[in-house]
């Protein structure tokens, strides 16, 4: 694959045991590259956490707390949308042109949210910024293979997990602090003028080093109707967050469109055989649905679980909160350094059988003989996992990946990371709710967090579907 990858300049590629094997991430031609992604990865953690914890605040100064579902979900569906276009853009003129579109777009899209006059406005503006992380997501993986050999490539994306670390130390505290001394308009206010400077010299960099792809011959290229697919896939998980807001008959159709517009365009827009685990790609993609949807379902009902049913102090969700980031980091530079030699689809199988035990750990900490800690150290653990987890998946998508689709196959990722968030927390409000109207509320987060050892199951059995041994790639699609 790497000699595939040419960046602009022309250069060659590096030769084994020559000088350019020993460049590292900062050194030679690669330093102006990894300082631009750092600074890319960065702002996005730090906007993005920062923004989540006052988002209820202003919902309810919108007077429109019933509709916090859509606001709240309005990212993830348009995340769908911005990496299916981010991936098809960089397929075409390299992943530099979606990248700075997206940087650009996420800093109007705090301008959006700070000047909303209604909760409309707000899902709007949280919409815009889903499409540009999506965007900035999958041009970030793919301008990872086309600037890096692919020595170098666990370690950028080890690097960009870490960038989150201080934001998330810093951001959701200090977002908190601002609310409650001033108010959440200044949150977005701030972030934007914080974001602007930075953003531009990011725009500025890639304007200077363009990463392109070989062109396409015409029949490889992916459909323009993709895009189309990928919006109605996107309206449709935005009426399921709207239809869950509320049990009334408006709602319940919304649900049932919203759930209509998936089933039908969904599978369109992953790589064939993905809802089969086909070899390959298609197991790649898979995989990171199931691990994404886990985590991110844990993530969701712990802190509830603690604040609601436990009555646990907000500082010790803070505190799980900032110790799966740290937890994540670790474990990405640990797959990254000491665990590189291992086959990457053993280390998902590794992270996967963690988050499993975290799963049973959050079950554990809902018994009433347990002390609910345990639930919070949940998210720790799976962090841990999903550190060796996330990066593996990626690279072995690069590997799967055809000559010059490495942004098709880093959108498959994108697309099926939200679907997955969007499917196992959906099966978990379902599972939730149930229990609640059954009258059942001891046993509704416990039922919730067992369901979630099901998908972090799945992924360590599939994971032998997606060696990177196994396909050629003539194979894949």
């Amino acid at each position: 694959m790497t000699d595939q990858l040419k960046v602009a300049s022309g250069a060659p590629g590096p030769v084994e045991g020559g000088p350019a094997a020993e460049e590292g991430l900062f050194s030679g031609r690669y330093a102006s590259v990894t300082a631009g992604f750092a600074v890319v990865m960065f702002l996005t953690g730090f906007a993005a956490l920062a923004v989540m914890p006052i988002l209820p605040a202003a919902a309810r100064d919108l007077d429109g707390v019933s509709l916090y579902p859509l606001v709240a979900g309005c990212f993830v569906a348009a995340s769908l949308l911005g990496g299916v276009l981010g991936g098809y853009w960089a397929d075409r003129a390299g992943a530099r042109r979606p990248l700075a579109a997206g940087v650009a777009l996420s800093v109007v899209t705090l301008l959006v949210s700070a000047t909303s006059g209604s909760v409309w406005q707000l899902a709007a503006g949280r919409f815009l910024d889903g499409l540009a992380g999506g965007m900035v997501a999958v041009a970030v993986n793919t301008a990872v293979a086309q600037a890096y050999p692919e020595r170098l490539r666990a370690r950028v994306l080890a690097l960009m997990s870490t960038c989150w670390l201080v934001p998330s130390l810093v951001g959701p505290p200090l977002a908190g602090l601002v609310v409650t001394w001033w108010s959440w308009r200044a949150v977005f206010f701030g972030l934007a003028a914080l974001t602007v400077l930075p953003a531009v010299a990011v725009v500025v960099l890639l304007r200077g080093r363009a990463w392109r792809a070989a062109p396409l011959p015409a029949e490889d290229r992916p459909p323009r109707p993709a895009l189309t697919v990928a919006l109605a896939v996107s309206v449709g998980a935005a009426l399921g967050q709207y239809g869950v807001s509320g049990w009334d008959t408006r709602r319940l159709l919304c649900a049932v469109a919203g759930l209509a517009l998936m089933a039908v365009f969904a599978a369109r827009l992953l790589p064939p055989g993905t809802w089969r685990a086909g070899r390959g790609l298609p197991s790649t993609a898979l995989l990171r649905g199931l691990s994404s949807g886990a985590f991110f379902t844990l993530e969701a009902f712990v802190p509830l679980f603690l604040i609601s049913d436990e009555n646990v102090p907000a500082v010790v969700t803070g505190l799980a909160f900032t110790g799966a980031a740290v937890g994540w980091a670790a474990s990405s530079w640990v797959q990254a350094h000491t665990l590189a030699h291992w086959p990457r689809h053993r280390l998902v199988v590794t992270g996967a059988s963690v988050m499993a035990l975290a799963a049973v750990l959050a079950v554990v900490g809902t018994l009433p003989t347990t002390h609910p800690y345990i639930a919070a150290s949940a998210m720790v653990v799976a962090a841990l996992g999903m550190g060796l987890l996330a990066p593996s998946v990626t690279l072995l998508s690069l590997v799967h990946s055809p000559p010059g689709r490495q942004g098709y196959a880093s959108s498959a990722l994108q697309t099926t990371q939200n679907l997955g968030q969007i499917a196992v927390l959906g099966l978990g409000s379902a599972l939730f709710n149930g229990f609640l109207a059954a009258g059942a509320e001891g046993v509704a987060y416990g039922a919730v967090f067992g369901m979630l050892v099901v998908p972090s199951v799945l992924t360590a059995l599939l994971a032998t579907r997606a060696r990177g041994d196994q396909l050629s790639r003539g194979d894949q699609l």
